[in-house]
């Protein structure tokens, strides 16, 4: 963050200008530094920190670039579990968040030190001694995917691939320096910090930030800001689509990036033309930032129904089980390397490098298509994942805790369609008793076990039997359509949780 941090120095010296429009209101540039001042004092090391979507959070990411530290970022919903399995990982020197945060993570017992006064309220605690972030091997940025494996992974990121992204995407969007840009994605996640923060410092440009999602207060401010560009995951596109009602209260919002769920190319049509912008549906991860895009004058087609073209300097490829090339328009499993690619996960406290193929290329762990034009369209999963409104649910984890209960006999979690989220979360169960299963009986239990209730399924049906293959085995795509013909049959006043 070093470099950033340091260019935002030199304009804050040269000419005061606003750099955050949040909650509270207007933040000159000027403020922002003199809080990243104050606390660049306690910092060394690694700085995990409670990133809000607020000041706090740009403010937090000048100190640690002035101090040459490292920033992890985790959400203030984190539960106290998922905060030590993060803390494990991570190790860090330096923790910042509010009090309540402190309390309920337990941080004081997981980090013996002092607690120093920083951000308006806030608390830094540090441990005793001045570190070093050399063990992360040029690491400037560690983000908490949302996890495949019912544990997050921390997923460390080099400046040089997080300027690479941010740069592309200006590039592409025809942004200009100074062009306000909006973060409505929490920016605890790696690509939210990415192309919000991150891209924010290296326009020059103000961040325009909401505390809370709420599409009708987001359209007016982020008019008003003159916003230029953001960026969301498909349910925020069409909710956004909805609340401007047809008004086209973004036509001064040059483009909207939109990936990180299943889209359909019908529903951002409509939402875009409610907007009065255009919606740019892409393709990235955690591992290897933003790295597919089309442009904003590419037609409707191109834009909404696939996935763009790489990055400059990117390289997406399609290969078969034996990991060898497909042909152009032939589905494939997804690989990639390029420069956004990371530099591995935080895995007790040092970095564990990516395995990837002896060629360089990282699994993405995505099925897709290769276009002879040059365009990706990604097709799905290559694991079993259900992606609800940008976050991933790993059935596995799902499966395992309901299976705990103890009139669960067997249990398959399966996603069924939604128009705004992309997809939900059902439970196939067989009960012990041959009985019925409620919803708030299954939701219940995973409660008691500790299970994050964003995991939670939202709809649970008793079934005599699951589906098989020939062999007895669990059939997956049986699952998945007798869910969506459970979920197709039931009274429509039996809506989500």
């Amino acid at each position: 963050m070093r470099q950033v941090a340091a260019e935002f120095r030199r304009r804050a010296e040269q000419s005061d200008s606003v750099a955050v429009i949040d909650d509270s209101g207007p933040h000159p540039a000027r403020d922002l530094l003199r809080h990243a001042r104050d606390l660049a004092g306690p910092l060394s090391g690694t700085v995990l920190l409670q990133a809000d979507n607020s000041w706090r959070t740009v403010a937090a990411s000048l100190a640690v670039g002035l101090s040459g530290g490292t920033l992890a970022v985790v959400n203030r919903h984190t539960t106290a579990a998922e905060f030590a399995a993060a803390f494990e990982d991570i190790q860090p020197d330096v923790v910042v968040a509010e009090p309540g945060a402190m309390a309920e993570w337990t941080v004081p017992a997981l980090l013996p030190g002092s607690d120093e006064r920083a951000l308006d309220g806030w608390l830094a605690r540090s441990a005793p001694g001045r570190r070093d972030a050399a063990r992360w091997g040029g690491g400037c940025l560690i983000g908490l995917t949302s996890g495949s494996t019912g544990r997050a992974k921390g997923v460390v990121q080099s400046e040089q691939a997080l300027r690479y992204a941010a740069a592309q995407t200006i590039t592409i969007n025809g942004l200009r320096p100074g062009d306000p840009i909006a973060a409505i994605v929490p920016l605890s996640s790696t690509a939210a910090y990415c192309f919000g923060v991150y891209q924010a410092l290296l326009l020059g440009g103000p961040l325009v930030l909401w505390d809370r999602w709420d599409p009708a207060a987001t359209l007016p401010r982020m008019a008003q800001a003159g916003v230029r560009w953001t960026m969301c995951v498909p349910t925020m596109a069409l909710q956004l689509g909805a609340a401007a009602a047809g008004s086209r209260a973004l036509s001064g919002v040059r483009s909207i990036t939109v990936g990180g769920g299943p889209m359909d190319a019908g529903a951002l049509g409509r939402a875009e033309e409610s907007l009065g912008t255009r919606i740019l549906r892409v393709f990235g991860m955690s591992e290897c930032l933003g790295h597919t895009s089309p442009a904003p004058d590419d037609p409707p087609e191109l834009r909404l129904g696939r996935d763009g073209r790489p990055f400059p300097g990117t390289e997406l490829r399609a290969v078969d089980p034996g990991g060898q090339p497909v042909r152009p328009g032939e589905l494939g499993r997804g690989e990639v390397r390029g420069p956004s690619l990371f530099l591995g996960y935080a895995r007790g406290g040092k970095l564990e490098p990516p395995e990837l193929t002896a060629d360089g290329f990282l699994p993405t762990g995505d099925l897709l298509i290769a276009d002879p034009d040059g365009t990706v369209t990604i097709m799905g999963r290559e694991k079993d994942v259900i992606i609800r409104g940008g976050r991933n649910i790993d059935i596995t984890e799902v499966e395992r805790a309901i299976a705990s209960h103890p009139r669960v006999a067997q249990v398959c979690v399966a996603p069924v369609p939604d128009e705004v989220l992309g997809e939900r979360a059902a439970a196939l169960v067989v009960a012990v008793d041959g009985g019925p299963v409620r919803l708030d009986e299954v939701t219940g239990h995973l409660h008691g076990v500790g299970l994050s209730k964003a995991k939670w399924p939202e709809f649970v049906f008793a079934v005599a039997e699951l589906p098989q293959t020939a062999v007895g085995k669990l059939s997956r795509a049986g699952a998945r359509d007798l869910a969506r013909e459970l979920h197709t049959r039931r009274p429509a006043a039996e809506g989500p949780a």
